[in-house]
């Protein structure tokens, strides 16, 4: 008689299933052959073996299929590489920008009624700054003190005359975290798409990358991207209410920003310099007009955006060597306490009559530079963890280069470039109160010590126009500080008999300041705060029997918030959350003290 065939079951993945279908395939198969079904015999020994393999082989095919999907992945890097395929851009170490006081001392003119405008300077861009605490920092733009905007006082009179020899002259300033740094990297001979390094994850910007010819290449989005828009100076008439304009260029010598793990490349593509003809640019009037004896273009549409001739997605740099300037940030210096931001005498000064000036009062005037910034400058939020990293990048996947919904405004803020200012949080609502699509946006940062706090003026400002170019042309946009209420929470447990009091405490203590506080566990603005939460937490504790009550109080002071804000009305009727309106986050500041625990 035939023995029945039984289909073999191959959803067991784990060592016991496993184990226990291979017993029973040999008890049915080879019923002669192996009969020892003891624990300790060598067939026993054979199947743990394999069943062993099995289950470790079935963690790993368990394990890389996660990780290929967006939702089940875990490991940072595997997040970030399937963001970048759904072409989300990781940002570098986040700027923190703040504003800054310059004072200089000018020599007086020769009635001495005024200072000598001949020896106001225009300090540069990028020229360095450091602060008492070892944070360094850049100017992000020109700073003319021969401005209408800045003050002059007497700054030294003669003692006999009573006539001013000096004026002190102060304006302000913005100002951006970090350092620049120079590396030159040689180039050999030509490589299709080629990839060169340039530092770790600690490079928040490229500043500019120039070969050894002078030729220079330019950052853009996309390799297919052919034209980037410039600021230039505005010399019209109305130059003093629009000071620059946009303009298109062509960047045929381009390069995308890969970051990888922890390092940092530059991606070209794969022109080379024989691309670069005379005729590489079309002319619009070729292509729209078919005129006699004049060269037509059998384009059927004209794009702007793509104004030279070559699919080679850019002139990839040959047998040269490239000088590149890049901007570092220790994320640990980001943020400065008032009145520590000192000048450097590596600034860089530009006096518009040089040539002509006293070259003694020149460096007078450059040793006299000094700053002092009036507000702190609050820590840029740092790398969020994956589970945030996974919300940003649906989010920016869903925006496709448009705000529509909450969610794109939303994931704009989140992925606006950390060299613009960095946001915590961001909630946004329409305005109840207005008859148009009037939106309220409000956000919140971090201070140095990692507690919530108001962004900057300079960072709403830089928000506004990231926003404003992906916006709804209909839809008006107001940016407001969301308000932070700091709370405790007081809780009372009943411990098993004989157990370590003390030692149940000090755990309940740490398990709920690692859950509700810290900079991974920052509430959303608006979201509720659930007291059964920490019920259940209190519970699963081992050594606690029961939970006896939970509240949540105000926490009020110098110390905290002075928001009010009501927890009792708020509450929930069934006691399980407490509501928070639209404009306000929540924020355990001080697990060490606001949370007070009793074991009973």
């Amino acid at each position: 008689m035939s023995t029945k065939i039984v289909p073999i079951n191959y959803t067991s993945r784990e060592f016991n299933s496993i184990k226990a279908d291979l017993m029973e395939y040999a008890r049915r198969y080879y019923p002669d052959t192996f009969q020892d079904f003891n624990e300790a015999s060598f067939g026993a020994l054979m199947v743990d073996t394999v069943a062993y393999i099995g289950d470790v082989l079935s963690f790993y095919i368990d394990y890389q299929v996660n990780e290929s999907f967006l939702d089940t992945a875990v490991e940072f890097n595997n997040v970030m590489r399937i963001g970048h395929q759904l072409g989300y851009k990781r940002q570098g170490n986040p700027s923190s920008f703040g504003e800054t006081s310059l004072y200089l001392l000018v020599p007086a003119n020769a009635t001495g009624l005024g200072p000598d405008v001949d020896y106001l300077p225009i300090v540069k861009a990028g020229s360095p700054m450091t602060s008492t605490s070892g944070g360094k920092f850049v100017l992000t733009e020109d700073i003319d003190f021969s401005n209408s905007s800045v003050e002059v006082v007497v700054g030294k009179v003669n003692k006999q005359t009573g006539i001013p020899t000096h004026y002190a002259i102060k304006t302000t300033a913005k100002i951006a975290s970090g350092a620049f740094r120079k590396v030159k990297k040689t180039i050999g001979a030509h490589e299709k798409f080629k990839r060169v390094r340039v530092g770790n994850k600690s490079i928040t910007e490229i500043v500019s990358v120039k070969d050894s010819e002078g030729n220079s290449y330019f950052e853009v989005e996309h390799l297919s991207q052919n034209t980037i828009y410039v600021p230039i100076v505005n010399n019209n008439a109305d130059k003093r209410e629009v000071t620059s304009i946009l303009k298109p260029i062509l960047v045929p010598r381009r390069y995308t920003v890969k970051r990888t793990g922890n390092s940092l490349f530059l991606q070209f593509g794969y022109g080379s310099e024989s691309e670069l003809t005379s005729r590489s640019v079309k002319d619009p009037r070729n292509v729209v007009m078919n005129m006699h004896a004049r060269e037509y273009i059998t384009d059927k549409e004209f794009d702007p955006s793509k104004l030279v001739k070559t699919d080679k997605f850019g002139i990839c740099p040959s047998n040269t060597a490239l000088s590149i300037t890049y901007r570092i940030n220790s994320p640990s210096k980001t943020a400065t306490a008032a009145n520590t931001i000192r000048a450097s005498k590596a600034m860089t000064f530009r006096f518009r009559k040089a040539h002509t000036l006293s070259a003694s009062k020149m460096s007078e005037v450059r040793n006299s530079i000094d700053a002092s910034n009036e507000m702190a400058i609050s820590s840029a939020a740092p790398e969020t963890s994956s589970s945030d990293m996974k919300r940003r990048i649906l989010g920016h996947f869903a925006t496709q280069n448009r705000a529509v919904t909450k969610q794109d405004y939303l994931s704009l803020c989140y992925t606006m470039p950390g060299r613009f200012g960095s946001i915590k949080r961001a909630n946004i609502v329409q305005d109840a109160d207005s008859f148009k699509r009037n939106l309220n946006l409000y956000v919140i940062g971090e201070n140095i010590n990692t507690h919530l706090s108001p962004l900057t003026a300079t960072a709403k400002t830089n928000l506004k126009i990231w926003l404003n170019q992906n916006r709804m042309v209909n839809d008006t946009i107001d940016i407001f500080d969301a308000k932070v209420v700091n709370y405790g929470i007081q809780y009372t447990v009943k411990a098993i008999p004989g157990a370590d009091k003390n030692a149940i405490l000090s755990r309940c203590n740490r398990l709920l300041g690692s859950t509700f506080a810290g900079r991974w566990n920052v509430l959303d603005i608006s979201e509720p705060l659930y007291i059964s939460k920490i019920y259940t937490i209190l519970n699963r504790l081992t050594g606690v029997l029961d939970v006896k009550s939970v509240k949540i109080i105000p926490k009020e002071g110098t110390l905290y918030s002075s928001v009010a804000f009501d927890f009792t009305d708020r509450k929930a009727a069934d006691g399980t959350h407490i509501s928070v309106p639209e404009n306000v986050i929540l924020e355990l500041k001080y697990p060490n003290l606001d949370i007070e625990g009793t074991v009973k």
